[in-house]
C-alpha cells in the first residue's frame, strides 16, 4: 500500500501543533506562581488574607534588638547590618505569602512566566516601579543585581546564581533566566532576590562594609542611624507599590525604631518602661508567672499567644565536627545522652515546652523520626544504606533521663560509647590514647542567660564523664566573626525551617560549607546523603515526591548527632502595647516573617 506522505505531514504538524498549543498553555505569564500546585489568590485579589486592607495608617512603633551593627549592607558578608533593612527598604521582584507553604505573588514584577519543566522564568517589570531616589526599576538595575549579589554578595546567593545559565533582557520591561538545568525551586528564588539600584553603586567597592543606607524600592527609607544603638525608618510617601493589592494593608506605620541592646535580659525591662512597644518572650515559665507588671495590670501592655504550623526548626547546641574530638558519632551521642534535658527543661521553663525531636519536628515533613523508615523514605535511602549512621533507617530517638540531676542510666551509656571510641578515665580525667584530655569550649554570645543556665548544668554533668568544658560568651561581632570562621567547638545553633524548604538547604548543611566560610553548616555536614537528598528533593515535580524526600533528609540530619536538641513552641508568646492591633486572622506561618510590623497598624 503506498505511503501518504501528505496525511503523514498533515498528521506531523498537527502533533506539533498540539504539542506547542500544551508548551504555550502551561507557559503563560501568571499574576502568581506556587512551589506545587496552583496559588490560592487569584488575579483579582484584594489582599493577603492575613492582611486588614481597611487598616489605619500612622503613628510608629519601636522595638529591641539583641546585639550591635557596623553596617547597612545586609547583602554582603562583611560587617553586621540589621535585618530590617532589607525587609522595609528593598524590594523583590515577587513577594511571598506566608498563608501559604511557598507562593509568590508579583511585586515589582507585574507577572512571571516559566515552562513545565522550570527550565526558565521571565519577569516583566511593573511600568511604575520606582526606587526611593524616584529612578525606575530598569531591566538593568535586575541583571546587575542579580549578578552582583551570586558573584560579591553574602554566599546565601550564590547557589542559585551558579544554576543561572544565561539572563538576557527579552523586551522593554523583561528580563529570562535560563537554568543550567531543570530545577522547580528556581523561579521562586529568583523572584526574592534583592533588587538594588545599579547607579548607586557605580564607582563603589560592593563587598565593603559601609553605613551608607542602600537605595531601594521598599515601603521605608533609612532615616537615622547612630551605629551600634539604633537605626529609625519612615515610609516613603512616594512610594510606587502603596496600591498594590499585594500591599493593601500592609507597611501602617509612619516610623519605625529598632534600638540595640548589647544584653537581651535588659530588652523586657525595656517594654516594661515603656522604651520599647512590643517583646517576644521564648521562655515559657517566665511568660507564666512574671508578666504581671504593672502596664499589664492596668492594660497599657496586653499578652497574645500566637499559633502557628510551622516547622520547630532546630535550636541547641550544634558540634563543630571539624574538630577532631566530635568527629566520632559515638562521642556525640555521648554528650547528647549526658545532656539532661528533662531537668534543664524544668529548670528553665517549669518543664512546659516539648523537645525538639527532629529537624522538620511539628509538620508533615518529618513524619516520625523515631520510628522505623517507611518503605517509601527507606527507598530513598537505600543508595546511602552503607555510609547512613545507626537510627537513620531503624528510628532515633532523643535521649530521654529520669530528671533527676544524677541521670545515671543515660551517663553509664555515655561512658560505654566514649570507651568505644577511645576514651578512657586517666588520672581522673577523660583521656584518649595518646593521653589528650577531653576538653572543649562553649561558645555563646553575651546576654544569652537561657542558654547559659542550660549550658552550665550540662558541663556539671560532663564532668561527672571526666570531660572538662568551659562557657567563653563574647559580643555579637565577635559572635558572627567566630562562627562566620566556623572558630568555636561547641556553640548556641538556631535554624528556622520553613513549610517548603528548598536549595537553601545546601547553604544549611551542603557538603561544600565543611570548608567555605560563610555558610551555615556550621557543624560541617559531609554527608553525600544529605547532598543528594537535597537534589531529590528540589527536583521533585509533586508534592507527595517531596514530603517524603525531606522526611528522608531529615532521618539523616537527625541521626547524624550533630545538634543536641532544645525545645520547641507552637505559639510565640508576645507582650505589646494595648495600642498595637492586627488582624484576627493569622497566616500559617504565624508570629515569623511577614507579619510584624508588615500587616500591624497604631490604634489610637
Amino acid at each position: 500500500m503506498p505511503v501518504n506522505l501528505f496525511k503523514i505531514a498533515r498528521s506531523l504538524a498537527a502533533v506539533l501543533a498540539l504539542a506547542v498549543s500544551a508548551q504555550m498553555a502551561t507557559a503563560q505569564p501568571r499574576h502568581a506562581i506556587a512551589m506545587y500546585g496552583d496559588p490560592a489568590l487569584p488575579p483579582d485579589f484584594v489582599s493577603l488574607p492575613q492582611a486588614n486592607p481597611a487598616a489605619p495608617k500612622g503613628g510608629s512603633v519601636t522595638f529591641g534588638e539583641a546585639g550591635s551593627f557596623d553596617s547597612l549592607n545586609p547583602f554582603i558578608t562583611k560587617g553586621s547590618a540589621p535585618g530590617s533593612i532589607s525587609t522595609l527598604t528593598v524590594e523583590t521582584l515577587m513577594g511571598r505569602s506566608y498563608d501559604e507553604p511557598f507562593s509568590l505573588y508579583g511585586l515589582l514584577a507585574e507577572s512571571v512566566d516559566t515552562d513545565a519543566a522550570r527550565t526558565y522564568v521571565e519577569f516583566t517589570l511593573r511600568e511604575g516601579a520606582r526606587f526611593s531616589d524616584g529612578a525606575p526599576v530598569s531591566v538593568d538595575d535586575v541583571l546587575w543585581s542579580f549578578q552582583t549579589l551570586g558573584e560579591q554578595g553574602n554566599p546565601r546567593y550564590a547557589a542559585a546564581w551558579k544554576k543561572i545559565a544565561t539572563s538576557a533582557q527579552t523586551g522593554p520591561r523583561s528580563v529570562k533566566f535560563t537554568f543550567t538545568e531543570p530545577d522547580r525551586e528556581m523561579p521562586l528564588l529568583l523572584g526574592l532576590r534583592p533588587i538594588l539600584e545599579k547607579a548607586q553603586w557605580k564607582g563603589k567597592d560592593f563587598t565593603a562594609s559601609s553605613l551608607d543606607p542602600v537605595i531601594g524600592s521598599g515601603p521605608y527609607v533609612v532615616d537615622q542611624v547612630e551605629a551600634g544603638n539604633f537605626i529609625t525608618y519612615k515610609r516613603n510617601p512616594n512610594w510606587w507599590g502603596a496600591d498594590l493589592a499585594f500591599n493593601k494593608g500592609l507597611w501602617n506605620f509612619d516610623a519605625l525604631k529598632y534600638i540595640y541592646f548589647a544584653d537581651p535580659t535588659v530588652i523586657v525591662e525595656a517594654l516594661k518602661a515603656g522604651d520599647i512597644d512590643m517583646y517576644r518572650e521564648s521562655n515559657a515559665a517566665k511568660w507564666a508567672t512574671t508578666y504581671d507588671f504593672p502596664a499589664v495590670q492596668a492594660g497599657d501592655v496586653v499578652k497574645e499567644d500566637i499559633p502557628h504550623k510551622r516547622p520547630s526548626g532546630i535550636d541547641g547546641l550544634v558540634f563543630n565536627t571539624r574538630k577532631p574530638i566530635f568527629a566520632d558519632w559515638r562521642v556525640r551521642q555521648a554528650l547528647s545522652l549526658a545532656f539532661n534535658f528533662e531537668l534543664i527543661n524544668q529548670t528553665i521553663n517549669g518543664g512546659a515546652n516539648p523537645r525538639i525531636q527532629s529537624y522538620f519536628d511539628n509538620s508533615e515533613l518529618s513524619g516520625d523520626v523515631a520510628q522505623p523508615a517507611t518503605p517509601a523514605v527507606a527507598a530513598l535511602l537505600e543508595p546511602y544504606k552503607d555510609a547512613l549512621l545507626p537510627g537513620a533507617l531503624e528510628g532515633y530517638a532523643q535521649p530521654v533521663s529520669d530528671g533527676s540531676e544524677a541521670n545515671r542510666a543515660n551517663l553509664r551509656a555515655a561512658n560505654k560509647l566514649l570507651e568505644e571510641a577511645g576514651w578512657t578515665i586517666q588520672d581522673g580525667a577523660l583521656k584518649d590514647a595518646q593521653g589528650q584530655a577531653f576538653r572543649f569550649e562553649i561558645l555563646l554570645a553575651n546576654g544569652e542567660s537561657d542558654t547559659i543556665a542550660a549550658v552550665n548544668i550540662f558541663i556539671e554533668s560532663l564532668k561527672k564523664l571526666g570531660i572538662a568544658a568551659t562557657i567563653q560568651t563574647v559580643d555579637s561581632a565577635q559572635y558572627k566573626e567566630r562562627t562566620t570562621t566556623y572558630n568555636f567547638d561547641m556553640t548556641h545553633y538556631t535554624r528556622s525551617l520553613s513549610l517548603s524548604p528548598g536549595n537553601e538547604q545546601t547553604l544549611y548543611w551542603g557538603s561544600e560549607g565543611v570548608t567555605k566560610e560563610g555558610t551555615r553548616n556550621w557543624m560541617g555536614v559531609a554527608s553525600p546523603a544529605v547532598d543528594g537528598l537535597i537534589t531529590t528533593m528540589v527536583s521533585s515535580t509533586r508534592r507527595e515526591d517531596f514530603v517524603l524526600a525531606v522526611q528522608a533528609l531529615d532521618r539523616v540530619l537527625t541521626s547524624g548527632r550533630y545538634v543536641i536538641p532544645f525545645w520547641y513552641s507552637n505559639v510565640s508568646h508576645m507582650a505589646h502595647k494595648s495600642s498595637l492591633k492586627h488582624p484576627d486572622y493569622i497566616a500559617a506561618y504565624g508570629d515569623w516573617l511577614g507579619f510584624m510590623p508588615d500587616v500591624w497598624w497604631q490604634q489610637n
